[in-house]
């Protein structure tokens, strides 16, 4: 006789029952462990259920670069929900346990959804603004900052509504007492908010070396809730400046003037003739100084096997070694501008094949950070 799904799984409830309370939770809790590990794949077959046409292309974009965050998050929803059971067998260790399991939870979602929606902005979001005519810059990266502001602050209401906290009501009652106090203290708060900003902009961060000004080179001591420490190269000594004062001037970030040059390398299917890379020069350079945060006039296209006489006369060349610099401030930027790259290689290669002139891309492409010259 053939048992169905809803008899075993009755079955399993009928064992489960008949078992002690913290019994059952360690089972759920075991299982939850052991479940959370399959999370991504599990997020995947939904994908290509809803969307077999474009599922696979989907996981392999968003979810498969943060499998870890996914797997993280996935376990702790499921040990948060195998909670109820320790609830009916113990309720001191529920009391005691349940907070620190709701902050993992939810700051693992929320993590979860920072990464995810960074992910989304990276491979569909720059397809999205150049569709609308827009140009690719840094302002992606704010519009990133402020969705993270967005989710954390969702974050904390989440948490505080898990502890019955009427958080709501607390920032209401200091709505009204912060109009008191911004009368009697608007200098504090002006200093309080420069530093928001600094922590937000993120201009510099401790162990970097700016210039305030005409000043002297510094460097970053430390960021304090007032004013920054700055320890100067030629004398060592401390200058401690106000974080308002920091906020309105000019500050030149010498750690930063970085480049990052990159190396690709093309492999042809045919040898090329002069005319045919003289085109294969023309398509690259337009592509590459096109685009945002590319040193302009940094490229440099060299044919190294170009030495073998062609039987029409001239050279022909089956190699191509492409040299450029790409602009950044931060990680982010590098990582915004080595996406916008990717995007000009799928044009490059598209724009030659349209000539006749089919290449390779070889793996992986070689970025050389150049140092910085104090």
């Amino acid at each position: 006789m053939l048992v169905t799904l809803r008899d075993l799984l009755n079955t399993v409830d009928i064992q489960l029952l008949a078992l002690p309370p913290l019994a059952v939770f360690l089972v759920a809790l075991l299982l939850a462990l052991l479940i959370g590990r399959y999370t991504p794949g599990l997020i995947g077959l939904i994908i290509q259920r809803l969307s077999p046409q474009q599922g696979a292309t989907v996981y392999n974009n968003l979810i498969l670069p943060i499998k870890g965050t996914v797997k993280t998050a996935g376990t702790l929803l499921l040990v948060s929900l195998s909670m109820v059971w320790l609830q009916a067998a113990s309720a001191g260790l529920y009391g005691f346990f349940r907070p620190l399991v709701d902050l993992a939870t939810i700051a693992s979602v929320a993590w979860l959804a920072s990464r995810l929606f960074r992910q989304f902005v990276r491979v569909y979001g720059i397809k999205m603004v150049r569709r609308l005519g827009r140009e690719v810059d840094e302002l992606l990266l704010v519009f990133e900052t402020l969705a993270n502001v967005v989710i954390g602050f969702i974050a904390v209401l989440a948490f505080a509504q898990s502890q019955q906290f009427n958080l709501v009501g607390l920032i209401a009652s200091l709505g009204i007492s912060g109009i008191a106090l911004g009368l009697a203290a608007q200098k504090i708060l002006e200093q309080l908010l420069s530093t928001l900003v600094l922590y937000l902009d993120r201009p510099f961060v401790p162990g970097e070396y700016i210039r305030q000004g005409d000043r002297q080179l510094c460097r970053v001591e430390s960021i304090g809730l007032r004013s920054t420490k700055l320890r100067t190269a030629a004398k060592s000594t401390l200058i401690i400046v106000p974080n308002s004062k920091l906020v309105n001037e000019e500050i030149e970030n010498v750690s930063r003037a970085k480049k990052v040059m990159v190396m690709l390398f093309m492999d042809f299917v045919r040898s090329l003739r002069e005319e045919d890379a003289a085109l294969v020069k023309q398509v690259v350079t337009r592509s590459t100084e096109s685009l945002f945060g590319i040193d302009p006039g940094s490229t440099s296209i060299s044919f190294p096997a170009a030495t073998e006489p062609a039987k029409n006369g001239g050279f022909a060349a089956s190699h191509a070694r492409v040299t450029f610099f790409i602009l950044g401030s931060s990680e982010s930027s590098i990582e915004l501008r080595k996406r916008l790259l990717e995007m000009a290689n799928e044009s490059i290669v598209k724009e030659l094949q349209a000539y006749g002139i089919d290449f390779t891309l070889q793996e992986p492409t070689v970025y050389v950070e150049s140092p910085v010259t104090l």
